[in-house]
């Protein structure tokens, strides 16, 4: 098979930069609605390296029709395959396309969260004990997301997904320096003034070893720290349902009151479990490439000049302990065309409508990251 020279490039990227994998490793590739050529890119790449791939195929309309009946009795045994399975391997690669974004909008919430609770082990397994890498897979429906013709945004979505993301490297290194320094951070902008800290949790530099595309150092509140109230400025989609205008108002750490253009399916999914409504991570986003949300989360979580901050579970090693089955990214970009905002750690200002101030992250600046600084 002829293979796209774009799907060569990236997959020599996931394989080789992303999860570094070495001769004798296993990695798994999980394909969600892709094309065949692409999965046989990643396969090629990792026989070149010496390493055994295995292959997963999903179509989304079949897994909503096994998620309207799920059983427990049906799921717990597939969990433990699964489990078994991801224990096997030393790497993970998940290429995620859509048709339909919403194609599970119809799946009662009651069945999601019982899949979710089921299949957490696996998930834990994955993010803890292998090398992984995520992203998504350009289609006509991300192009119908993005505003943008099919043609145009498969232009966009390699180029981001290709950048050289070792040149984010020396400014990410100052940003995590700085935030494992840092105790108090106070975020506002426009409907939000959100005080908490991160003392003693040590941050993470995420420049394409675990999603791409990347480009964000995250770190996490001290779970009972978190005061005050945010008002997120991007959509998103979670679980298969829309939401837009989120607010969220916090005391001693725990979301109190929480509104949006869906409320009732919003309070539905923070009263999951009791880690729902406590956030588990907290990044600063400086992609270049990316400016606009597209309900996209790999996207609209690195959007330049945004941060995100998570209900829900917390990473192992850079978290606060929090647990649960929601891991919700909610964006909020501070740029001046979305009302601008500052971020100041220990009081001091470090990022001003989504520019960074001081000298030492003036790297993660587009125009740095762009080769346009003077």
């Amino acid at each position: 098979m002829i293979i796209d020279p774009r799907f060569s490039q990236l997959a020599a990227g996931l394989i080789g930069f992303s999860t570094q994998l070495k001769a004798g490793e296993r990695v798994l590739i999980d394909a969600f609605d892709v094309p065949d050529a692409m999965v046989i890119a990643l396969v090629r790449a990792a026989r070149a390296r010496g390493a055994h791939p295995y292959v997963q195929l999903h179509r989304a309309r079949i897994t909503r029709e096994l998620s309207l009946g799920a059983e427990e009795a049906q799921f717990a045994p597939h969990a433990d395959v699964e489990l078994l399975r991801m224990q096997k391997m030393d790497a993970y690669i998940a290429l995620r396309g859509s048709e339909n974004i919403f194609e599970a909008s119809d799946v009662p919430a009651e069945k999601v969260q019982m899949v979710s609770r089921l299949m957490k082990p696996v998930l834990d397994h994955r993010v803890g004990k292998t090398k992984w890498v995520v992203l998504r897979w350009p289609t006509p429906a991300m192009a119908q997301q993005a505003g943008l013709s099919t043609e145009a945004f498969e232009d966009f979505y390699f180029k981001v997904c290709t950048l050289d993301y070792g040149q984010l490297t020396p400014g990410m290194d100052a940003l995590v320096a700085l935030m494992n320094q840092t105790d108090r951070v106070h975020l506002t902008g426009p409907g939000t003034d959100l005080r908490f800290s991160i003392k003693g949790i040590p941050a993470c530099a995420c420049g394409g070893r675990r999603n791409i595309p990347d480009g964000e150092v995250f770190s996490c509140p001290v779970k009972d720290s978190v005061e005050g109230h945010i008002q997120y400025n991007a959509p998103t989609v979670y679980l298969g349902a829309s939401f837009d205008h989120i607010r969220l108002a916090f005391k001693k750490g725990k979301i109190t009151e929480a509104t949006s253009s869906n409320t009732k399916r919003l309070n539905e999914i923070l009263d999951s479990d009791a880690g729902a409504r406590y956030i588990g991570e907290f990044a600063i986003a400086f992609n270049p490439h990316i400016l606009e949300p597209m309900r996209d989360i790999l996207f609209d979580e690195k959007i330049s000049g945004s941060f995100h901050f998570t209900p829900g579970q917390a990473y192992e090693g850079h978290g606060n302990g929090n647990k649960s089955q929601v891991h919700w990214d909610m964006v909020c970009i501070q740029r001046p065309e979305y009302g601008g905002g500052e971020i100041r750690f220990d009081g001091k200002l470090i990022r001003k409508d989504g520019r960074f101030v001081p000298k030492a992250l003036h790297k993660l600046n587009p125009e740095y990251l762009l080769g346009k600084a003077k």
